[in-house]
């Protein structure tokens, strides 16, 4: 395993990050999801994504117990605020000072842990003062609940606004979690290169496009029994953008391409997010043990020039890379 700074920050992590959404509290049984997190403890990995949402705070029980026993100060555990948990009152969401302050209690008592490594808000939050938000946060950070904090999916501009407030404030906003694969690439225009001017480092999630990259969806063949486009419970809601011929059809001419560089084409797709300089850490998650032994080989890989370019002739046009996707695809008001 190799490590990387996160942001202008002496916080070393992972490159390859181990998250549990979608799986953890909701897929697996809790059994195999503790045999993943042993495997990925076992394979080098020591930094843990998660978020109080994922599977209604059942992913972060799953981790914190997963986790016990291990030495704190060798892990980096991460978790986010935003969505709806709970009942789903009307403050069980957002960035509100309330929801906020009351989710990292809920958070830390799940985790079985003083504090978190890095909190992150999970979305903008556009019926909440950035100034609230902001100062709930470095409170946070004064009580010590948490070291750092991060960002998800947030534009550029509000990048650039909380990192001024985190600033004067007196906290260090060091992190941006975006959706990030050789498919979907709308973070580089503009996210990417306002964050590497402020200091601040990308945690990349869907490295594979939902598994889309492992190559496993054929054109014109039934889907893999178990998929992520099978399941209804969220997953096939996801992959749906990529699940079209043409798409389909780009990715099964990486094979070649993986082959030649020794690597299974999962690895390539997360190999390749690494190779952007502004990346820390590529998320992977597992449904089984061997799946995560297999993800880690992409960590330490580089891929020359010609490899990039042969990735980029392969998927041509399929490629999503409007800057304007990630404030699209943002919540236009809190989400009951």
């Amino acid at each position: 395993m190799e490590f990387r700074y996160l942001g202008n920050s002496g916080l070393k992590i992972s490159e390859i990050t181990y998250g549990n959404w979608l799986t953890h509290g909701s897929q697996v049984e809790n059994d195999v999801a503790t045999q993943c997190v042993r495997a990925a403890l076992d394979e080098g990995i020591s930094t843990f994504d998660t978020a109080d949402v994922y599977a209604n705070t059942a992913a972060e029980t799953v981790l914190g117990e997963a986790l016990k026993g291990e030495r704190r100060e060798s892990l980096e555990i991460f978790t986010k605020v935003y969505w709806p948990t709970g009942p789903g009152g009307k403050n069980d969401t957002g960035l509100s000072r309330k929801h906020v302050m009351e989710s990292i209690n809920g958070s830390l008592e799940r985790l079985q842990t003083d504090y978190v490594d890095l909190y992150q808000a999970h979305r903008y939050d556009t019926e909440t003062p950035l100034e609230e938000t902001m100062q709930a946060f470095a409170d946070i950070v004064r009580q010590g609940k948490a070291l750092y904090i991060g960002v998800s999916e947030w534009t550029a501009d509000q990048i650039r606004a909380g990192v001024e407030l985190s600033k004067e404030l007196g906290f260090q906003l060091i992190s941006s979690q975006p959706q990030y694969s050789m498919l979907w690439r709308v973070i580089e225009g503009e996210v990417v290169p306002t964050s590497a001017e402020l200091g601040v480092s990308q945690i990349v999630w869907s490295p594979m496009a939902q598994g889309v990259l492992s190559g496993k969806y054929v054109p014109g063949q039934p889907l893999p029994e178990g998929s992520r486009a099978t399941d209804d419970k969220g997953g096939a809601d996801m992959i749906s953008r990529f699940m079209n011929d043409d798409t389909l059809s780009a990715v099964q001419d990486l094979k070649p391409i993986a082959e030649d560089c020794g690597l299974t084409m999962a690895q390539l797709s997360i190999a390749w997010v690494l190779q952007n300089d502004n990346v820390a850490a590529a998320l992977v998650g597992a449904s089984r043990p061997e799946q995560v032994a297999d993800n880690v080989k992409a960590a330490g890989v580089k891929l020359d020039a010609d490899v990039m370019k042969r990735i980029d002739d392969a998927l041509g046009s399929v490629v999503i890379s409007d800057p304007g996707k990630t404030a699209e695809g943002a919540p236009k008001g809190r989400v009951a």
